[in-house]
């Protein structure tokens, strides 16, 4: 990138459906921080998601719903050089934006995540954060919950998260991998544990692995999607 990293404008962009609860505090994550905007990707929220966000001075757009579609409708209307997804159940840690920007001059690096820490106090999550981060630090494959970033340039030379109905930040990593390389801040991104208290943190593990093996296979993410909800909302 030529510019000064110091004048680089990171587009925030948050995909959200009914996140009331959690839209107020991902966004003040977001500040004090320079030369950044937020924009809230709504994909048809009934909870006032949309109310709350806009009372902070927030920009809101809409989107059909789907995290991929969402992301990328958010791509589109971002004005900054820098793109940062991020989950509406996330927090950015003090300084992320000058973490951001310089990661993105190191040579080679095409995108970049942060460290996972899930806000739950259960020793098991603290496994599944170090299998989470070694994963990412050795195969360069974080997912969307740590906060991915990368230039709006790349984004677009890679046409964008595919718009698959699951799966998109993994095959956004394969894609990006393919050009060149994808760095992890070791500073965390806190995580909501609401998804791995749900179902325990195990089933949940478990599952997760399940749906990526039948990505591998060839199983189609449809399908996939299918199954995996079903499971996710089934009744213990």
């Amino acid at each position: 990138m030529s510019q000064n990293i110091g004048t680089v404008k990171i587009s925030i962009i948050i995909p959200v459906l009914n996140e009331a609860g959690n839209i107020k505090e991902a966004i003040a994550t977001t500040q004090p921080s320079k030369d950044i905007e937020v924009i809230i990707v709504d994909a048809g929220s009934e909870d006032g998601t949309v109310e709350i966000a806009q009372s902070l001075d927030i920009k809101v757009i809409s989107s059909s719903p789907g995290r991929a579609v969402q992301m990328n409708a958010g791509a589109v209307a971002a004005s900054g050089d820098i793109l940062l997804f991020l989950h509406a159940d996330s927090r950015l840690p003090t300084g992320f934006d000058e973490m951001i920007r310089t990661a993105l001059q190191q040579p080679g690096i095409v995108a970049g995540a942060f460290n996972l820490r899930i806000d739950a106090s259960l020793l098991s999550l603290r496994w599944v954060e170090w299998g989470v981060n070694m994963r990412s630090h050795f195969c360069q494959m974080p997912y969307g919950d740590q906060a991915i970033f990368l230039t709006k340039a790349v984004f677009q030379q890679i046409g964008g998260f595919p718009e698959l109905p699951i799966m998109e930040d993994f095959e956004l990593m394969r894609r990006l991998k393919r050009i060149g390389r994808i760095v992890i801040i070791s500073t965390p991104v806190f995580t909501s544990a609401r998804r791995w208290l749900q179902k325990g943190v195990f089933k949940t593990t478990l599952l997760n692995q399940i749906v990526i093996i039948a990505y591998l296979l060839g199983i189609s993410p449809q399908r996939i999607c299918s199954w995996y909800r079903r499971e996710k909302f089934k009744k213990v």
